[in-house]
């Protein structure tokens, strides 16, 4: 059972460690999911459009710009959290097909009590491992794979590697896109390593994050956006100027340089995601 702690925080033991939901003082209606403290989403439930989070507001930037405004897509995403994209899809993109995998079941069940979605019987929700979806969905059958999966702060090695990304690609439709959260901080290896990795597959791509981050200063998320087909570089690096906080896109030969030395992540030889420094996620208790 869940209990609470504070005016309406709900804490409760999933399958993944200790869930946390916090009310947003500044925003009613609006709640932040943690994992062992570690922030995992912030969600509306009365306007599923605004994101709080830069990171999600860049991924969001990337989900309007790949298709004409309001133009229903099939999106796949891996790691479910709150369920703050899947809302804003159904929101921005009416008759969209979406399916989401998370492997912590009770966290779908914790979520889909405390903070319910609306009912659409094209939105799914399955507990599942992201890898074992992708084996099991069909070729060419998404126009987006959105990936947001950490254990732990940390992404599994299983969802880091070359046949990993080669089973993004099978799954994608020949314009679609692969759009995934990348955590990490100085020296960047496993970012240069996952653009490195993601790119022998689906080779066009760029990516959005925080100067700071960009130049190894600060633990940061960026987010990749890979493709068959060229991003639209000039349109996101426009959104994220005018972000609240302001980011970068790297495309071409600055990614180039980005990724330059970094090999490619094999099966073989992966291994989670770089742990964030100790602190970073304190809060207000």
């Amino acid at each position: 059972m869940g209990r609470r702690r504070g005016a309406d925080r709900v804490a409760e033991q999933v399958d993944t460690g200790q869930a946390e939901l916090v009310p947003d003082p500044d925003r009613p209606g609006s709640w932040t999911l943690l994992l062992d403290g570690a922030p995992q989403s912030h969600v509306d439930l009365t306007d599923p459009t605004h994101l709080e989070f830069e990171y999600v507001r860049r991924l969001a930037a990337a989900i309007d710009l790949v298709a004409p405004a309001g133009t229903p897509l099939r999106v796949l995403h891996l790691g479910g959290g709150a369920l703050t994209l899947p809302r804003y899809v159904s929101a921005s993109r009416p008759g969209s097909t979406q399916r989401v995998s998370e492997v912590d079941g009770a966290l779908v069940e914790l979520v889909r009590r405390a903070l319910p979605w609306p009912a659409d019987a094209r939105l799914r929700v399955r507990v599942a491992d992201a890898r074992a979806t992708l084996t099991a969905s069909r070729e060419a059958s998404y126009d987006l794979v959105v990936a947001d999966v950490f254990a732990g702060a940390r992404t599994p090695a299983h969802l880091t590697s070359v046949e990993y990304a080669a089973e993004v690609a099978r799954v994608l439709r020949p314009g679609g896109f692969y759009l995934a959260n990348i955590a990490d901080g100085p020296p960047l290896r496993h970012a240069r390593a996952q653009v490195a990795t993601v790119r022998a597959v689906l080779p066009r791509a760029c990516v959005v994050s925080d100067a700071a981050v960009l130049r190894g200063r600060r633990y940061g998320n960026l987010v990749l956006v890979a493709s068959r087909v060229d991003p639209p570089v000039a349109e996101l690096s426009r959104r994220a100027a005018g972000d609240w906080f302001p980011g970068r896109v790297l495309a071409g030969d600055e990614l180039d340089r980005f990724a330059g030395g970094a090999a490619v992540v094999r099966d073989a030889d992966a291994r989670d995601s770089t742990p964030p420094p100790p602190g970073i996620f304190s809060v207000r208790r």
